[in-house]
């Protein structure tokens, strides 16, 4: 009954291929590596390598078991795989399951399917073969849907979390003005596994940021996927004081100050990847409310046709940045993707042969070759002072990260009066809007007309699932309050619709793209500025000139199955 149904390979040998496999496939590095072995010479009894990368959160789960799955040439486990109903009889305990990462998927007469996290444990399936007295067949199964399918199938209704929470002592609830022991309980295990788990869950959902909000009686944990705030699950409110601690540890902040707003930093590694977040927390009625935001370079696409530019719009906007001077916009609220544009514009633009230079607050991602600048208001590095800086650094193209004040406005006119490609984002509601801003804020019209190249409007709409989106044809009521019949050429349109599956989290959309509008500053926007024009004059304007608002590019997007008529209804309030 110990026959196992797989090659069986030397764990040594195994260990040394997996990490050249991950190595070249860009998942591991050399120096995570060296790590690794100094860990394993420090273990009494040396843990598998498909084990530790994952524990140190150098490798996610899911790599590491495809990875494993081509290494062995044994079956991955698909979450489709994993039974409704128990397999066994009770012949294997589920605190066996448990604590060795293995569940039994299928079984008959000849054989038992064995999903097993570490698939180089002979152990678990010799136990296994002996219990069921039938061959094992090892496959491949990802940590996670492991433990999820052993909850569902043998397991007492308690989560992951509330299996950390078991192992805090009910009397190391301290009360929140005891700085000293929040202290320590926020460096004990089961706290910092508990915060873990947050932002483990958070990268896994793909989430941009976690809010962490204190009410009376409960604490609420939500993650924002897509741009849609989704409640996930939370400890009880008594954790509340030992959780928020924790983090502020993590992010170097005061957690004796409980009466002021603080801004911190956090760099670490999750599931294989770098992250960097940003810490924010704010006093409430009940508690501080901290706000994570989650960046990972992995995740940024500087490509602007991901990004979302038509190819119409895409040519007009690439022949805008060849242009030696001048000052391109992007407008829209926060969130809508306005510093991801600016940077896939910078990287179109970053040449050995130009001098860029960024000043952003925050500096959300680093990119190579490009001399970034961090505003530090408390020291007096704020916008204004550091442009007036850094145009005597000879530069070839200045980015700001944002237009919040006049003479911010004007030091930017000035340097794309002198040479300079200028790019920076506002925040009106269109790209028309922009202009007439810029002109109440008191930078003077003349010197607007001469330097204003273009203006981007922007807003993000989630992606409808490839894997289950329904096509429907409108009815005609629906086209003409929608206005369709724009964008159209005067067939039935077709139009398609989130279904929810489990590729999407039953959410029927997975990522997201911006839905955009182009305004290129021609003689006739000039003279429209001059003359003191509006906005909606402006826009009429440049619409008679080939532009298409965003709404109208979102119509386009949805007739493309690219996204739903709802999705941009709500983010473009039009139709």
């Amino acid at each position: 009954m110990l026959d196992r149904c797989e090659p069986t390979l030397d764990t040594a040998a195994v260990d040394e291929r997996l990490a050249a496999l991950l190595i070249a496939r860009g998942k591991l590095r050399d120096t995570d590596l060296a790590r690794v072995a100094r860990v394993q010479a420090g273990q009494q009894q040396r843990e598998h390598l498909s084990r530790l990368i994952v524990k140190l959160g150098m490798v996610s789960e899911r790599d590491t078991a495809e990875a494993l799955s081509g290494l062995l040439e044994l079956p991955l486990t698909q979450t489709v795989d994993y039974p409704d109903l128990s397999v066994l009889n009770g012949e294997v305990s589920a605190r066996f399951l448990k604590e060795n990462l293995a569940v039994p998927i299928a079984e008959d007469a000849d054989k038992v399917t064995l999903a097993m996290a570490d698939p180089q444990d002979h152990y678990v399936s010799a136990a296994f073969g002996l219990a069921c007295r039938k061959p094992v067949l090892a496959w491949v199964g990802v940590p996670a849907e492991i433990e999820a399918a052993i909850e569902r199938l043998y397991g007492d209704g308690k989560s992951r979390m509330g299996q950390i929470l078991e192992q805090v002592d009910s009397n190391d609830e301290v009360a929140p003005d005891d700085v000293e022991q929040l202290k320590d309980l926020a460096s004990e295990a089961p706290v910092i596994r508990l915060v873990s788990l947050i932002i483990q869950r958070a990268t896994d959902a793909g989430a941009s940021d976690v809010h962490i909000e204190p009410f009376e009686n409960r604490l609420k944990v939500r993650y924002r996927i897509d741009g849609v705030l989704q409640e996930a699950e939370a400890p009880p409110a008594h954790f509340t004081a030992a959780v928020i601690s924790r983090i502020k540890i993590m992010a170097n902040l005061n957690i004796a100050e409980r009466r002021l707003p603080q801004d911190g930093r956090i760099r670490l590694r999750a599931q294989g990847k770098e992250l960097d977040v940003r810490v924010s927390t704010v006093p409430t009625m009940h508690g501080e409310s901290v706000v994570l935001r989650l960046l990972n370079q992995e995740n940024v696409a500087l490509d602007f046709s991901e990004l979302g530019f038509a190819d119409d719009d895409l040519r007009r906007f690439a022949e805008i940045l060849t242009l030696p001077h001048g000052m391109i916009l992007v407008t829209g609220p926060t969130g809508s993707g306005k510093t991801t544009t600016l940077y896939t514009a910078l990287h179109r633009l970053n040449i050995s042969e130009r001098k860029i230079i960024t000043v952003e607050d925050p500096v959300e991602y680093q990119l190579e070759g490009i001399n970034q600048i961090q505003v530090k208001p408390a020291i007096g590095l704020t916008f204004a002072s550091a442009l007036r800086s850094i145009v005597r650094q000879d530069p070839d193209v200045i980015m700001v990260g944002e237009m919040r004040d006049l003479e911010t406005a004007r030091i930017c006119v000035q340097s794309a009066l002198t040479g300079h490609l200028v790019l920076s984002t506002l925040h009106t509601n269109d790209a028309a809007s922009s202009v007439t801003r810029l002109v109440e804020m008191g930078v003077e019209d003349y010197l607007l007309t001469s330097t204003l190249n273009a203006v981007v409007g922007q807003r993000l709409v989630r992606i409808l699932c490839e894997d289950c989106r329904s096509a429907y044809e409108p009815l005609r009521e629906t086209v003409e309050k929608t206005g369709l019949e724009r964008v159209t050429s005067g067939d039935t349109p077709v139009l398609y619709r989130a279904t929810g599956c489990e590729q999407c989290n039953e959410t029927g959309y997975r990522g997201r793209t911006a839905v955009l509008e182009l305004i290129v500053v021609t003689d006739v926007i000039r003279r429209l500025v001059l003359q003191r024009a509006d906005a909606v004059a402006i826009q009429r304007a440049a619409r008679e000139e080939g532009m298409r608002t965003m709404y109208e590019d979102g119509l386009c997007k949805a007739l493309a199955g690219t996204t739903t008529i709802e999705e941009v209804m709500r983010v473009t309030h039009e139709g």
